[in-house]
């Protein structure tokens, strides 16, 4: 499902414990297209969720023809996601937060926060060289990265210097502390990839699988 990071907070049990929780509004997903294995070669649904003010006319024919088909103004976020082979859900179909239960365990995906260009140390846990004897102006660099004569190159997926952060990643094994039907809000233990406000895609885990529920 298609959700909004609210932001962190503590949870306090009735045993007096506290753990490190994240809060998540899931707005109602609207099930806009279905995909068989039959027809498709594979079994998926297509979510919208969150509104906005786009107009009809300015979303590309594919989606919009999607929106028309159910009635449905256009929305923010499209997201297509994998289902068993029964799938269990039709066009027009609204999915809501409490499709989700306590307890259960979720993968959740987004996007890291960006911390643009970092170094060695930063980026790869690198211990720097030595603060003394002889090293000069470079305590903070990687030291050599090549090879002898033979191969006379750099490997690929070396660890050095660049771009941190920014990444699409996903936590597996998140365990749902709370589900507040009433404010839409879900109740994660832990903290998940994205800063605050940013967009993050949940699927019932694929490692704790519960049969009760309709996997996502």
């Amino acid at each position: 499902m298609i959700a909004t990071k609210i932001g962190n907070s503590t949870y306090f049990e009735e045993n007096g414990n506290a753990f490190h929780v994240t809060i998540l509004k899931v707005d109602d997903c609207h099930v806009t297209e279905v995909k068989t294995k039959e027809k498709n070669g594979y079994n998926s649904i297509q979510l919208a969720s969150i509104d906005t003010n786009k107009d009809i006319n300015k979303v590309n024919k594919p989606n919009r023809k999607n929106f028309s088909k159910i009635n449905l103004s256009p929305k923010k976020i499209l997201k297509e996601f994998r289902v068993d082979n029964e799938n269990p859900y039709k066009e027009g179909e609204v999915i809501q937060v409490n499709h989700f239960k306590k307890d259960q365990f979720v993968d959740i995906s987004g996007i890291t926060i960006g911390k643009g260009f970092a170094g060695v140390m930063k980026r790869h846990n690198f211990g720097g060289l030595r603060a003394s004897h002889g090293v000069s102006i470079s305590h903070r660099s990687h030291g050599s990265t090549g090879q002898n004569q033979d191969p006379g190159r750099v490997f690929k997926g070396k660890k050095m210097a660049g771009r941190m952060g920014g990444k699409n990643i996903t936590k597996q094994n998140l365990k749902v502390i709370d589900v507040d039907d009433l404010n839409k809000l879900l109740i994660i233990k832990g903290s998940i990839p994205g800063k605050k406000n940013s967009i993050v895609f949940i699927k019932d885990s694929v490692k704790k699988v519960v049969s009760q529920w309709k996997k996502i």
